[in-house]
């Protein structure tokens, strides 16, 4: 919400306020038909000078500043002195002390007591209600605005670990791509100019639309795609390489680059000793839902604790600030196949 929104929203609600405030003084005097009493829009001033000072410098000032005694003592001080203002006004101008403005009392005796009641009672309505209302409505206002700016920060940080993890994402496609592409060149490989191909296209697409928030499925679909080509033009032996899509795209968007690091990790280590590679990725789309898995065989290759886990713990990282409840990754592994299914609810 703007700046200019969020005042005539506050001016609107002290309005509404004040508003009832007046008409709960009020609506007995005017529905029994009886004279205001003189003092009364003394009372009013006050009250309103009382409920800004409060709201304005007590609270802020005070209160949450953990100044709790203190500003208990000076609000309780401040109903007093308002109290003796009207009661010196009343003392001062006698026809102020008529109560409800009727000259002729029934028991002149007991017009101290009932004058000294009425002072207290109507000093606790007039002063004690705008000041906790003005107290909560304070409280409220910086409640809501500190809990916007958490928002704020926390959106800052997760778009900041994103654009981290995907700076580390890149280098590391990179790097791999890189070496498909010098495979086919130390081969004199008549493929090696269509793997460049393909690589611009992956570029392309990291480049120019993966820094987008989200991208349609299809284009996600159509980067894996050309991802899974480059590597099977790479590879001695890929006919154990497949790619199976099934389910409708269209009309759906997804955070870019969730799938490529399994995917990468996949043909990294699914070579065996022969130079046979297995690698068997599917993708399925159900309504909003998404089930992805891929398989792989354990190779030749083994990791290295160091360095093997930086894309997996990217994308894990990616999916906790982007899916925290909406997406379920299992892990799997034996002695002959390394599974990885996720399954993820499309927000």
């Amino acid at each position: 919400m703007g700046t200019t929104q969020k005042y005539i929203r506050q001016i609107l609600i002290h309005i509404l306020l004040w508003t009832l405030f007046y008409g709960l003084l009020l609506y007995p005097f005017v529905l029994q038909n009886r004279p205001i009493p003189p003092d009364l829009p003394l009372r009013l001033v006050l009250a309103t000078l009382l409920y800004y000072l409060n709201y304005y410098y007590l609270v802020p000032k005070i209160l949450l500043q953990k100044k709790t005694i203190n500003y208990i003592f000076i609000a309780v001080g401040l109903i007093v002195v308002f109290g003796l203002i009207v009661n010196i006004f009343t003392d001062l101008f006698p026809f102020a002390n008529v109560p409800d403005g009727n000259p002729n009392l029934s028991n002149p005796r007991l017009q101290p007591e009932i004058h000294q009641l009425r002072i207290l009672f109507m000093s606790v309505i007039t002063f004690g209600i705008p000041l906790v209302v003005s107290a909560l409505l304070r409280i409220f206002i910086e409640w809501k605005n500190n809990e916007d700016l958490r928002k704020i920060v926390e959106t800052e940080k997760v778009n900041s670990e994103l654009q981290f993890l995907k700076t580390q994402l890149n280098p590391h496609f990179l790097f791999n791509s890189l070496n498909a592409i010098y495979s086919l060149s130390v081969k004199k490989s008549p493929d090696t100019p269509e793997s460049i191909i393909n690589l611009s296209e992956l570029m392309r697409y990291m480049l120019y639309e993966a820094d987008q928030d989200l991208v349609p499925i299809s284009k996600e679909i159509e980067y894996i795609k050309n991802y899974v080509q480059l590597q099977r033009l790479r590879l001695s032996d890929s006919e154990n390489v497949t790619l199976n899509i099934s389910g409708e795209d269209r009309g759906k968007n997804i955070h870019p680059l969730l799938f490529i690091s399994f995917i990468e990790n996949a043909f990294k280590y699914g070579t065996d000793f022969k130079g046979k590679t297995t690698v068997k990725i599917n993708l399925t789309i159900q309504e909003n839902t998404i089930y992805f898995s891929v398989i792989n065989k354990i190779g030749a290759f083994k990791k290295e604790a160091k360095s093997s886990g930086l894309g997996l713990q990217n994308i894990k990282n990616r999916l906790n600030l982007l899916y925290p409840d909406l997406h379920e990754l299992v892990v799997e592994s034996d002695r002959e196949n390394y599974v990885v299914k996720l399954t993820l609810k499309l927000n």
